[in-house]
């Protein structure tokens, strides 16, 4: 498609020239195209009567005349210029805006001379292949950059042009629908013409030059996105009668190519789709279900039906969905041939033909798909497409695959059968092109357009199968779970009913009996009183057997007693508050038996997540122990990352190392795989028997999105400023990239260097339970993520030379992400890997965001109470010293001091805002000062912000000065203090620093009215610079200085009026630190 553009006259110019005339020439714009007329010498009317046509690329860029003066020696004058959005044309009926005149615009807004003269233009779109007869007369010359070129040139030329703009005007429109048939990618098409041309660019040498398409890579881009589903762009809504006309021709031709067909083989009607699935299977070889194709998946939804019904819904003759896919879209003539074996039976296709709708921009493109059943057994159909349009632009160089693939659906607890469909797609390259990232872009945007409108249409034939739905199956199963609780009589029947303690028990009572009826004997041998020995080797037996059989009984005992002691558990304590709820439902376990040895374990399993415990009950001398119990956890504002699970024998410490422990990462695990779980345990079992934990795991979120925004509103607080919520497209990225569940959501990302032998340039991301960095450089990509739970150490490594910004290491606790070990800087001489992280954009902003997360997620209890202890400590410090300074490394230095002759009340007038504030500080130099009202901020504290501007006096490059001030009253003296940061801007090296400034004034005990006055001030680099040390000393030399003259001023003021005060304020005294040294 072609912009005609006739440039007529103008009328009433300005004149430049002194002589009362000027010099016009017109340039005209479109998008990067440009072309511009002849000069017309000492005029103020010229007339050009010039044509020129512009090769139209997206139809929402906009024709810009300008109407220049020529100067010969300095750059031209800028007369006028008007703009004339394309749109506005295509919106007239015949796209022609005829011949108008237009009123010319100044260059800027500022210009004092609005009447700037009219230019009179004609413009129109063409969608002819050649340039008009009428243009080809007219001479004019030709811009030398021009990507449009006037229609005054060379005759070879205008013909080569012509083909070119016949090329971009038939793809630029190729906006198509996305609808048309199942999966199919609706590839355009254009005219035959558009091949010629190509095959005419690579033989000729310079036609090259003149193809935009290739020039233009965005436009390029639009269109091929238009190929693959792009609506058309003026295709109007398809009435009642039109909607039926487009079922009924949709309809018949189907008939029509039925009819066609002769009944051999391989060749069905449409009632025998089922037959052949049937045959199909029957030869089936247990082949494996076909993997997502690496383009992408479009679709990856569950829909409450049959796989059989939703595949007859989508690819069975008689189906109506596609037609009604093809009202929504525009697609119309439709050839669908019937269902065909092939020779072995083994493979079911058919091919299909269809007429995309034309628009005002494109006319009708026709596409070819070829259908081909992959896979059909059971309940899984697995269905490969290839979308084919050869008369587009680079057609013969790629066709469009998809893949639809049917399998069964999660389990409801309606026991309605549902089905999954993923649709997934690439484009294959059958030749080479230089376009082919251009051609992928386009058909990305277009086929995900496309497939969302056939998403829409489904969904109102198929109920979606909800999450929810999918897990309410939970109290189903969680309700056949039946624990058996030991009563007590049981357990005493368990560790007492044996024979061994029987027998014990006998013997027992036997010797107590014994000494009962027995009498002192006389002494024998070496025995004395209170000692009798054993008279014959048959008392010493006896004696040992007792013994042994004493120790025996106090081991039953002991272990009777701390199993009466542990008999209970959290088993059954149901879960209070809302947010994530965690149940865990232990099932059973098996092959728990200690390493070398016979012995069984009195087993009992302990969970801990989010700093939370939940206990099993004891479960005595089993290696296949049964539980059957649930634990809930109690609602959790933070998503868990991980749970962790110990299994601990009773009849030892409990302090011991666990006999087998195991963990469930929940960022690792889909959620509908923890439903029914075994997992393997590691540590003192024997590994020979390979010991196992049964679990069945639910994580739900009880409040939806509020659970997340309660996280973010949280976050803010922590952070100090508002975190809004990212938007669902950014979110669903974050987690591809990182191939995260559903629940994560990003809180903010951040552009930084990874520095390891050669720093590596790439963006850190923050969500609530993991730190994730991801780099690609030329095409090699580093990425790696790790859980905030694994963070033991942040610390903050000063600026140096090389690096003008602080920088962070992040330490891992030891033997913890080791996924993420590739990209460590090394590890410290604990063994824990370390990850420095320099060059940050904003490093304050990071470092909040960074120590707010961490203190949420990564510390226990114990060091969340030492973190609320400082920051109760920082609180109550606040109240003596202040909270604005932010750069707590900052050296401050005493650059005035003394004593007044006016007590502090009257003094702080001098800071309550007033015409003694403004007139001191006209004084010192400061223009336009303004100062906002008191603010109370914290306890006690109060702020205002300041603004003004430098005198030419002041500081001989001008400027302005924004100023932040605090004032609170010192607890233990009688004064005030003022804490005041200062930011420069319009001053030479002003966005290097900023100033810091403490006030204390304080009453002179024993002197009546009269103050002590101390000013300290600090310097905060925010970047290095090798004037530093000279920009500073000059800044407290000169500041001491008009500190001195400032406060001397005051004085002289509050005297001469006899002690009575005025309303007025010092925070001018910042201004005599600013840029009057000589490096500013």
């Amino acid at each position: 498609m072609k912009l005609l553009v006739r440039v007529v006259e103008a009328r009433g110019l300005p004149a430049v020239h002194l002589n009362g005339s000027s010099d016009p020439f017109v340039k005209l714009q479109l998008g990067k195209r440009r072309a511009k007329t002849a000069v017309v010498k000492r005029s103020l009317a010229p007339a050009w009567d010039e044509e020129f046509s512009f090769l139209v690329g997206d139809v929402a860029e906009e024709l810009v005349a300008t109407v220049l003066n020529e100067d010969k020696y300095f750059s031209n004058d800028v007369l006028g210029r008007v703009r004339v959005p394309l749109a506005g044309v295509m919106e007239t009926e015949d796209l022609s805006l005829g011949t108008a005149w237009y009123q010319l615009q100044p260059k800027s807004k500022k210009s004092k001379k609005k009447c700037r003269g009219e230019v009179c233009l004609r413009i129109s779109l063409s969608t002819r292949t050649h340039v008009p007869d009428e243009s080809q007369s007219v001479p004019h010359p030709a811009s030398d950059d021009l990507a449009s070129s006037s229609d005054r040139s060379v005759e070879n030329k205008d013909a080569t042009l012509s083909t070119t703009s016949s090329y971009i005007d038939l793809s630029a429109v190729a906006s198509m629908d996305r609808a048309s048939h199942s999966s199919l990618e609706r590839l355009v098409d254009a005219d035959q013409t558009i091949r010629s041309s190509i095959e005419q660019a690579a033989t000729e040498p310079g036609a090259a030059a003149d193809n935009d398409a290739m020039a233009n890579p965005s436009s390029v881009v639009e269109v091929l996105s238009r190929y693959f589903f792009g609506k058309p762009v003026d295709a109007p809504a398809p009435s009642v009668a039109s909607d039926t006309e487009s079922v009924d021709q949709f309809q018949e031709s189907k008939m029509c190519s039925e009819d066609r067909e002769t009944p051999e083989k391989g060749t069905s009607s449409e009632s025998s789709l089922d037959d052949l699935l049937k045959i199909m299977e029957s030869k089936d070889q247990g082949s494996e279900m076909p993997g997502n194709l690496p383009g992408g998946v479009l679709i990856d939804e569950s829909y409450v039906a049959a796989p059989a019904e939703l595949n007859s819904l989508l690819f069975s003759p008689h189906s109506d969905f596609w037609p009604a896919v093809a009202e929504l879209q525009g697609t119309s003539g439709f050839q669908i041939e019937p269902w065909k074996l092939d020779n072995n039976d083994t493979c079911l296709q058919r091919t299909l033909t269809y007429t995309k709708a034309a628009s005002k921009l494109v006319k009708a493109v026709k596409a070819t798909e070829e259908q081909k059943y992959l896979k059909a057994a059971g309940n899984s159909f697995a269905l490969h497409s290839v979308v084919s349009t050869p008369d587009v632009p680079c057609g013969n160089c790629f066709k469009v695959e998809i893949l639809y693939c049917i399998t069964p659906g999660p389990q409801l607890s309606s026991e309605e059968q549902t089905s999954h469909l993923t649709i997934s797609w690439r484009v294959n390259f059958v030749q080479s092109t230089m376009i082919k990232g251009m051609i992928e872009n386009g058909a990305k945007q277009g086929m995900a357009e496309g497939y969302a409108q056939f998403s829409e249409v489904l969904s109102q034939r198929l109920k979606v199968a909800e999450l929810d739905d999918a897990n309410s199956n939970k109290e189903k199963i969680l309700a056949s779970l039946h624990a058996q609780k030991e009563t007590g009589w049981r357990l005493i029947v368990r560790f007492l009913g044996n024979f061994t303690f029987i027998l014990s028990v006998i013997i027992a009572l036997y010797v107590i009996a014994h000494l009962h009826l027995s009498k002192p004997d006389v002494m024998h041998g070496l025995e004395y009183f209170g000692l009798d020995l054993p008279d014959s080797i048959g008392e010493v037996v006896v004696c040992a057997i007792l013994i042994l059989q004493g120790q025996n009984i106090v081991k039953v005992i002991r272990r009777f007693l701390n199993a009466w002691k542990q008999r209970g558990s959290d088993h059954g304590v149901k879960a209070h508050g809302d947010g994530w709820l965690l149940t865990v439902a232990l099932i059973e376990g098996t092959g728990i038996i200690a390493a070398g040895s016979s012995n069984l374990f009195d087993l009992y399993v302990v969970f801990t997540c989010n700093a939370k415990r939940k206990t099993s009950s004891i479960k005595f001398q089993a290696s296949n122990p049964k539980w059957n119990e649930i634990f809930e956890f109690d609602a959790m504002d933070d998503p868990p990352s991980r749970m962790d699970i110990a299994i601990y024998d009773s009849s030892e410490p409990f302090n011991e190392v666990p006999i087998g422990h195991t963990e469930v990462n929940f960022l690792k695990n889909n959620l509908s795989d923890l439903t029914d779980i075994w997992l393997p345990l590691d540590g003192k079992c024997d590994q020979a028997s390979n010991p196992k934990l049964h679990l069945r795991i639910f994580l739900n979120n009880s409040r939806g999105t509020e659970v997340v925004m309660n996280y973010l509103a949280k976050m803010g607080k922590e952070v100090g400023k508002k975190i809004h919520l990212r938007s669902a497209q950014t979110n669903a990225a974050f987690r591809k990239l990182f191939n995260l569940p559903p629940e994560e959501f990003l809180i903010d990302d951040f552009t930084c260097h990874l520095k390891r032998k050669m720093p590596l340039q790439g963006r850190l991301f923050f969500s609530p339970r993991i730190v994730g960095f991801c780099s690609n450089i030329f095409g090699r990509k580093t990425k790696f993520f790790f859980l905030w739970e694994d963070v033991d150490d942040i610390q903050v490594i000063p600026a140096t030379l090389s690096i003008g910004s602080p920088s962070l290491m992040i330490i891992l606790r030891k033997d913890r992400g080791s996924e993420a070990k590739h990209g460590a800087k090394g590890t410290d001489h604990h063994g824990r890997l370390k990850f420095h992280f320099q060059s940050f954009v904003s490093f304050n902003d990071a470092y909040r965001i960074i120590t707010a997360i961490w203190k949420i997620r990564a510390l226990g209890p114990e060091q969340k109470g030492e973190v609320i202890e400082k920051d109760e400590l920082k609180e109550l410090q606040s109240e003596e010293g202040g909270s604005l300074f932010t750069h707590g490394d900052v050296k401050m230095s005493e650059i005035f001091s003394s004593v007044l002759s006016v007590d502090v009340e009257s003094l702080m007038e001098m800071f309550s805002g007033g015409p003694l504030e403004h007139k001191v500080m006209q004084k010192a130099g400061c223009m336009e000062y303004s100062a906002t009202e008191w603010e109370l901020v914290g306890c006690n504290i109060q702020q205002r912000q300041i603004s003004y501007k430098f005198d030419k006096n002041l500081s001989r490059y001008g400027g302005e000065a924004t100023t932040t001030q605090q004032k609170y009253a010192l607890v233990y003296r009688d004064g005030w203090a003022i804490e005041e940061v200062m930011t420069l801007q319009g001053v030479l090296l002003g966005d290097y620093f900023s100033l810091q400034l403490k006030y204390h004034m304080t009453n002179v005990p024993l002197k009546p009215n009269t103050c002590s006055v101390q000013i300290l001030l600090g310097i905060a680099w925010l970047k290095s610079t090798k004037q530093q040390k000279k920009v500073t000393k000059n800044v407290i030399s000169n500041s001491s200085n008009r500190l001195k003259e400032l406060f001397a001023e005051v004085e002289k003021e509050f005297t001469s009026r006899n002690d009575f005060s005025s309303e007025t304020k010092c925070s001018g005294v910042s201004f005599s630190i600013t840029p009057d040294h000589p490096v500013l």
